[in-house]
C-alpha cells in the first residue's frame, strides 16, 4: 500500500497564483512559513525571509500591523530580491489593514497576497465596511486574498454568544467543542 492511501482526500478548490507559486486546485501543497521578527525592522525581517526561503519555504508571511511595518514592506521585498531570492511575501493584516493598504500603496504592490482574519478585521458595523475596503484594495492591486480563520482570530462577540448559549444548556459542551 502506498503512502497516498493514508492521506485524506483533498478538497477541490480554485487555484490562484501567489507570485510564481500556484496554490489550490491540483497544485502540490506549498511550504509556507511566517517570520517572527518585527516587520518594521527591515534588515531582520529581510534576513529571516531569505533564510526561510533558502530552508525550503515557498511562500513567506510577514505581519503588517502598523504604519512602520507597512512602510517597511517594499524595502524588505527589495532586499530579498537583491539577495537573489524570489519568494512571494504575504502580508498578514490585523484590524487596520484597510487603512495601512490605503495609506501605503507601495506595501500593497510589494506583497504577493493579503491574508485577512475575519475575526480581526473590525468590530460590529465597521467590520463589513473595513473588510470590503481590503477586498477592493486587493482587486485594485490584482492581489489574491486568503481569508484565514484560526483560534487566534475568532470573532470575540460570536464566541461570547456561543459560550453563553452553551452555558444555558442542561449539559453544556466543553469550551473546546464550542470553539470548534
Amino acid at each position: 500500500m502506498t503512502d497516498a492511501a493514508f492521506l485524506p482526500k483533498r478538497r477541490v478548490s480554485v487555484p490562484v497564483r501567489v507570485g510564481a507559486i500556484e496554490v489550490g486546485g491540483g497544485a502540490p501543497i506549498a511550504v509556507q512559513s511566517m517570520t517572527n521578527t518585527d516587520t518594521a525592522d527591515i534588515q531582520a525581517t529581510a534576513n529571516q525571509v531569505i533564510a526561510l526561503a533558502r530552508a525550503g519555504s515557498e511562500i513567506v508571511r510577514i505581519t503588517v500591523d502598523r504604519d512602520e511595518a507597512a512602510a517597511a514592506v517594499p524595502h524588505i521585498r527589495e532586499r530579498v530580491e537583491k539577495a537573489g531570492v524570489l519568494v512571494p511575501i504575504v502580508g498578514d493584516f490585523h484590524y487596520i489593514g484597510h487603512k495601512l493598504l490605503a495609506a501605503h500603496p507601495a506595501c500593497a504592490e510589494a506583497l504577493a497576497k493579503f491574508r485577512i482574519n475575519p475575526g480581526n478585521v473590525g468590530f460590529r458595523e465597521k467590520r463589513d465596511a473595513q473588510f470590503g475596503q481590503m477586498i477592493e484594495l486587493a482587486c485594485r492591486h490584482r492581489r489574491p486574498v486568503r481569508i484565514g480563520v484560526n483560534w487566534g482570530s475568532l470573532d470575540q462577540e460570536l464566541l461570547t454568544q456561543l459560550m453563553d448559549e452553551n452555558a444555558r444548556l442542561d449539559k453544556p459542551s466543553p469550551a473546546r467543542a464550542v470553539m470548534h
